[in-house]
Formats: structure tokens, sequence, C-alpha cells
């Protein structure tokens, strides 16, 4: 009796395994990413933190060809990394498609290596696409863009397949929260919110 008593339990208690690594795979697979460089990646972190429907936000480096570079190697232009921030997002609360357009007006698209106070191939603006469907949605969104833009100059904002992407050192991650004053007066002494306000007017 006890050992028929034990086996029913054990029984239960693997179902009970089985539903939640269920219930875990498709939480797992509820969530996507999206990869956007956009100059600092303090500052592109603290822009889509503000997102409802974004989960989290990781600072780091893609799109070059050294393996597990380091912030030194990186902001010394010799990798071919940008510095760049994972999102990982719930698509039944933000489409892709809304946060393609809110990185479009965190960013100045009109300077090539280049954003803001920060110069240099690491601080180019572009869009590491995860698969077919992100590229196309990036496409439509660059075509309307480009018919409705306020401003002339021409976007120069990279389209490119996601790479490796490499997360930077821990004191990189949250910078805008561990560091609020030093971040605060990076962005406003870089100009970013001054050139935002002057390419897209009062957001």
């Amino acid at each position: 009796m006890k050992a028929r008593w034990l086996g029913g339990l054990l029984a239960v208690l693997a179902g009970a395994v089985l539903l939640t690594g269920a219930a875990l795979a498709q939480t797992a697979s509820a969530t996507a990413k999206a990869t956007f460089a956009g100059g600092c990646f303090w500052c592109v972190e603290a822009d889509f933190d503000k997102v409802p429907g974004v989960i989290s936000t990781t600072s780091g480096y893609i799109g070059g060809t050294v393996a597990n570079p380091t912030y030194r190697q990186v902001s010394a232009n010799n990798t071919g990394h940008a510095e760049a921030v994972e999102i990982v997002f719930d698509p039944t609360r933000v489409s892709y498609a809304t946060l393609v357009e809110k990185f479009w007006r965190t960013i100045d698209p009109t300077t090539k290596d280049r954003q803001f106070c920060d110069a240099g191939s690491p601080y180019r603006t572009a869009i590491f696409t995860h698969g077919a469907a992100q590229a196309e949605v990036v496409k439509r969104s660059l075509a309307a863009l480009d018919k409705s833009k306020p401003f002339k100059e021409a976007i120069v904002t990279e389209v490119v397949a996601a790479s490796t992407f490499y997360p930077a050192e821990a004191y990189h991650q949250d910078y805008y929260l561990k560091n609020p004053v030093r971040y605060q007066y990076y962005r406003t002494s870089c100009g970013r919110d001054a050139r935002l306000e002057q390419l897209w007017g009062k957001q």
C-alpha cells in the first residue's frame, strides 16, 4: 500500500514538473528580441526601459569581428562592433513596428559613424534584424520615414541582420539607474535631447 501511494505521489510530482516546464517554454516563446544601435548604450537603455511591453534591456556590442570584446577594445575602434542594446519584449503588449518607430525618434539618423558628442563607428546607428519578418517591418518603416521625415538630410542608419551580441561589462548595465547624476550630466552635455528636439520637434 505504501509503495502504491508513493508511486502515485511521484507520478503527480512528475506531471507537475512537466506542466511547469511547458509553462516556462510557453513564456519563453512568447517573447521576442530587438537590437538597436543608437550611440551611447546607456541612453538607448534608458529610453527603451520606459516603453510598456519591454521586459529587459541589455547593453552590449554587435556587428564586429572580435569575440567577447571589452569596452576599451570597442571604444578604440578596433573591433568593428557598435554599442547596442538588446531588447526583450512581449509582442502581445508592444509590436516590433512600434519599437522601430520609437527607435527612430531617439536617434539622429542623419549622421554617419557618430551620435551627438560621440564620434567613431562604435557610435553608428543601426537596426540589427532578427529574421525576415523584422527586416520587412524595418524596410516599410524606413520607406515611410523617408517620405514623412521632418528634416531634409538623408537617413544613413544601417539595417543589417543581427550577428552575435556580446553583453557589455556589468558596470554599464542600468548605468542611468546606478549613476543618475553622472548619466544626466553626460546626456545633457552631449547634446542628445537638444539635437533630438531639433530633428523631431518636442515629443
